[in-house]
């Protein structure tokens, strides 16, 4: 598959940091400052900041900025039937580590009631005339997130959960969404659990969904948070390589990565990561451009896309600005000589 985009085009995870007049981002959730119609105003408001942000950095393929998400996570949940969003619990193992965090809690067979993303879609398309990105947390991330008191076998809640994310994203489709996203980070921390059922959800997700879709693996997070090499890509691509997905996003600002693990999966789209999305210096081009042209030993530029690691919601305006703009600099560089 290629691109209707140009070659190299700049986009991001998703997220962008947030107004502070609109609310607190901690971790990877923000405590909003107003609720009702004013929280509603408040959002569009800052959509419309973000898209007019990323217009004018030279972002080609732009998102809402997530600007109306608590989290990464749950916001599609919001029209599940199932699942508790309000009385969270603890859940001890997160993410594979002992990591206690407050948790949703699924109660019931989980099920799609209405969409959740469609107007957000809807309103940033009405106020750019880039192509747009949406995101949406994938199974097997959804499964590792909250504490499961439904289900006997995992596996068919995850199937559940693809059925739901499956009717969203040909929703999203429908209203005209340009790329689509799934968010799955637990993919990299349970590749059995992949082999076991995760490949086979994630394939679910995309029945009868012909915009490009692509998976986003999360290997580093920002925020200074450890970087998971427990696993290596190679693996996890194999297997997903048997799936309908049309590409994969990949981290390779933060790792250690040699990009030459890619070169067999260059048939499929990427959105490489080339940005580190934590509380640290903006680079120069230069060493941009050099971990861009990297993997351009191994990749087609008809078929990169560019992107930072991760969301960019941890960090100030500021700092994401100007991570932005010199990954949009190595990559108007860049696609002179392709």
């Amino acid at each position: 598959m290629t691109l209707k985009f140009p070659p190299l085009a700049t986009t991001h995870v998703g997220s962008m940091p947030r107004p502070r007049w609109m609310g607190e981002t901690e971790r990877n959730r923000v405590t909003f400052r107003l609720e009702g119609s004013a929280l509603d105003e408040a959002q569009d408001d800052a959509t419309i900041v973000t898209l007019r942000e990323q217009e004018a950095l030279g972002i080609d393929i732009v998102t809402d900025g997530e600007q109306r998400r608590e989290g990464f996570i749950f916001h599609m949940c919001r029209t599940w039937d199932g699942i508790d969003l309000v009385n969270q619990v603890q859940k001890e193992v997160y993410r594979r580590r002992n990591n206690p965090r407050m948790v949703p809690r699924v109660t019931g067979k989980l099920k799609r009631r209405s969409p959740a993303t469609v107007d957000d879609v809807i309103f940033a398309k009405k106020y750019t005339d880039r192509p747009v990105k949406m995101a949406l947390a994938g199974p097997m991330t959804v499964v590792d997130s909250a504490l499961n008191d439904a289900y006997a076998d995992e596996g068919e809640m995850a199937m559940d959960i693809a059925a739901a994310v499956n009717a969203e994203l040909l929703d999203l489709q429908a209203a005209g969404c340009d790329l689509l996203q799934l968010d799955e980070p637990a993919m990299t921390r349970y590749h059995e659990k992949v082999f076991d059922y995760g490949a086979a959800a994630l394939d679910r997700c995309l029945e009868g969904v012909t915009v490009p879709v692509i998976v986003h693996l999360c290997y580093g997070y920002p925020g200074g948070a450890s970087l998971q090499h427990q696993y290596t890509y190679p693996e996890l691509l194999d297997r997903l390589m048997e799936t309908r997905i049309s590409g994969f996003t990949v981290e390779f600002a933060r790792s250690t990565y040699d990009p030459s693990i890619l070169k067999p999966y260059r048939e499929r789209l990427f959105m490489f990561g080339c940005i580190d999305p934590g509380n640290t210096p903006a680079p120069s081009v230069d060493d941009v451009k050099r971990r861009i042209a990297g993997a351009l030993d191994y990749l087609d530029p008809a078929r990169v896309m560019l992107s930072p690691d991760c969301g960019l919601m941890t960090i100030s305006r500021d700092l994401a600005r100007a991570k932005l703009k010199v990954m949009v600099a190595a990559a108007q560089d860049l696609r002179k000589g392709v």
